[in-house]
């Protein structure tokens, strides 16, 4: 078994880190950089930002940010939002990152995947899957555009495709339980867990220790995500990683 992985995620706008609820209801939580910095220095395996400001200057505010951070941390790190175009990767992989997750992109250009996978390689393309559970279809339905859009695609067809089109990663949140801290989505990240080979980051709901060993070991996720309970304070990465030891989940 892969050890476990502990990402903080950075929800990124216009220069600053915010954190909400069921993706809205936005608050300021701190400077990107700092908390980078802060999170790699308490042993973070990875960080992911996610620049949530849809606008150009968002953009340009977002390059300058994954440079500053860059030159700060020594972990990976993934940076998603707004990446349309194989050029837009090589913006921000040039700018520091090691990563680039796309979401919105992915479901409306799928051949996206492929071109970023042959380009820069399945390890560098992190598909993010926004998901929510439908009651009529009895599974989940992929959204796009933060959130806001119901694609009509559904989640476990649309991982399968990812994962053949190149992407080396899923970025699973669960739009169900995020910013609810009432745990992860446990049904909807094994379900993702057992339809494909890639590794699953899942994201959405983290809120106890507990949590985090219920997803490794019941969600059979790679890797855990989450952003209110280390950006205030709720749960240090240290004191988190300590206790799954203590439990018997493998870690880094």
């Amino acid at each position: 078994m892969l050890a476990k992985r502990i990402i903080p995620c950075l929800d990124v706008k216009d220069g600053r880190v915010v954190k909400g609820v069921n993706f809205e209801n936005l608050r300021d939580a701190g400077d990107p950089v700092e908390l980078a910095a802060l999170y790699d220095r308490e042993g973070a395996d990875e960080l992911v930002f996610l620049d949530i400001s849809a606008s150009v200057e968002g953009r340009q505010t977002m390059v300058e940010v994954v440079r500053q951070t860059a030159g700060e941390i020594a972990i990976p790190f993934t940076v998603g939002g707004g990446i349309s175009k194989v050029d837009d990767m090589t913006r921000i992989l040039r700018a520091g990152a090691d990563k680039i997750g796309i979401n919105t992109a992915a479901v409306t250009n799928p051949q996206l995947i492929a071109d970023g996978a042959r380009r820069f390689g399945s390890q560098c393309i992190v598909v993010a899957v926004d998901a929510k559970f439908n009651g009529a279809w009895g599974e989940w339905e992929v959204y796009t555009h933060g959130g806001r859009k119901a694609s009509g695609i559904r989640a476990l067809e649309w991982v399968k495709q990812a994962e053949k089109l190149g992407a080396g990663e899923i970025l699973l949140t669960s739009m169900d339980a995020d910013g609810t801290k009432d745990g992860f989505d446990l049904p909807l990240t094994a379900a993702v867990a057992d339809a494909i080979r890639i590794p699953v980051i899942a994201s959405g709901g983290a809120g106890t220790k507990d949590d985090f060993v219920d997803v490794f070991t019941k969600g059979k996720a790679d890797a855990g995500l989450a952003a209110t309970i280390f950006h205030y304070k709720e749960i240090s990465i240290p004191e988190l990683k300590l206790d799954l030891k203590q439990k018997g989940v493998e870690i880094r």
